[in-house]
């Protein structure tokens, strides 16, 4: 798939099958994920996949927004180093940026995700932090849910010229 193809028709995907991805799969999102871009090249990001039933549950209870986690192939939580980027603010976007990665590379091999925020909300992360005994330094920025597709979701076009400013506002 072409990634400006990629990029206009990634949907958010919240129904699986169930059905486990790959190891070759989810390699891929992973190598994505270290390929996004941050400042100063810190590369802040960690990341904690979850493959487990039972964990997988818990983090779905845990998270009101995450609840299809149970029938997904994974969940990868992305975390940020505070010692690797001093700066929470670039690490969040570091983190972002390796989350959207992962996003559109899952749509383009074939698989569906949603992203689900942890931070900067203490009642999202709070309880992944304990589930995952997460260290005082890594913050929980996003979880990716990530499986074989159970809906499609129809191309939706979101551009909007009125939200354009050339040179001044």
């Amino acid at each position: 798939m072409d990634v400006i193809e990629t990029i206009m028709t990634r949907r958010s995907i919240r129904t699986f099958t169930g059905e486990p991805i790959s190891e070759e799969q989810l390699n891929t999102l992973l190598k994505v994920a270290f390929q996004a871009p941050s400042a100063s090249n810190h590369q802040p990001w960690h990341f904690v996949v979850v493959r487990d039933s039972q964990m997988l549950s818990a983090i779905a209870a845990a998270h009101r927004y995450a609840r299809m986690l149970r029938k997904a192939g994974c969940g990868i939580v992305v975390c940020g180093d505070k010692e690797l980027q001093k700066m929470t603010g670039f690490l969040v976007e570091e983190c972002s940026a390796a989350i959207e990665n992962m996003l559109l590379a899952a749509h383009g091999i074939g698989l569906g995700a949603v992203w689900c925020g942890l931070y900067p909300s203490v009642q999202l992360s709070a309880p992944i932090i304990k589930l995952l005994n997460l260290p005082e330094n890594i913050i929980p920025v996003g979880l990716v849910v990530v499986g074989r597709k159970a809906e499609e979701n129809p191309f939706e076009n979101r551009y909007n010229p009125e939200r354009i400013h050339h040179e001044t506002w």
